[in-house]
């Protein structure tokens, strides 16, 4: 195993909501549990950071996470970050895109292997506006692959999943993955590191029945006045849902046996 440490980088996605811990208010997500995986490979020796912060724009990820991961010099870093900025009403998708590549070299001269992520089209298609949203989607896709066929980075592909529109991989506020989304997400990147995870990371659970039209218009309602209608007034005020949040393991350290489970 050549990775002895692992750094992520990004937005609430590489933080990890919506899959807490039973325990102690934080959120676990998939980059705890390839770190979990890789620990058990390494051993005691094996160390970890999360830098990552929900609600991070891309620039913000760059400016105050990316020195941070570069400083650590470990054997591997996860970069995710664009997502927010695409939801914006002043993204600028030629800006992104030119920024992306210099980033991701900067991270692979440091010495890094570095994993990116395709994110699925189920991500996008799930939300209001998504006639605006998907075509942004996909340019920051192709961004994303374009970086990784030029620097040698790994690319996980998550569109290549139809498992990722089934609706039990969401949680409620329907942006944030749950906790199997999460699992599998894990399940991605382990094989793509071709170190091989659970098989019941996985598996597919089976749909839902099909919500009745009345329902689902109510569940529709409770979604919007719970999660939109906040995300509405964080925009207009300037705010964001990262305010007063610190990255949740600033420095590399062992991975707890605590919350291995």
């Amino acid at each position: 195993m050549r990775w002895r440490s692992f750094v992520a980088v990004g937005d609430s996605f590489t933080e990890g909501m919506d899959d807490p811990y039973p325990q102690g208010g934080v959120y676990r997500g998939w980059a705890d549990l390839v770190a979990t995986r890789l620990a058990a490979e390494v051993g005691p020796d094996f160390r970890y950071a999360n830098l990552a912060i929900r609600g991070r724009l891309f620039p913000g990820v760059v400016a105050e996470q990316v020195p941070a991961a570069l400083a650590m010099r470990p054997d591997l870093i996860s970069f995710a970050a664009g997502g927010n900025d695409m939801l914006r009403r002043n993204f600028d998708m030629g800006v992104l895109i030119e920024r992306f590549l210099k980033v991701i070299a900067e991270l692979r001269g440091g010495g890094a292997d570095v994993i990116l992520f395709r994110f699925s089209d189920a991500w996008v298609t799930r939300l209001p506006g998504s006639r605006i949203t998907l075509p942004r989607g996909n340019q920051l896709n192709q961004a994303v692959e374009q970086a990784a066929e030029a620097t040698g980075a790994t690319l996980v592909n998550l569109n290549h999943d139809e498992a990722f529109h089934h609706p039990l991989m969401w949680s409620v506020d329907r942006l944030h993955l749950s906790e199997l989304g999460h699992r599998r997400v894990a399940g991605h990147v382990l094989n793509a590191l071709g170190v091989g995870c659970d098989e019941e990371w996985l598996l597919v659970p089976p749909r839902p029945e099909r919500t009745p039209w009345l329902a689902a218009r109510a569940s529709d309602l409770r979604w919007a006045g719970r999660y939109l209608a906040p995300w509405v007034k964080r925009r207009l005020t300037g705010r964001s849902s990262g305010d007063f949040i610190s990255a949740k393991r600033p420095t590399l350290a062992p991975v707890e046996q605590e919350r291995q489970a």
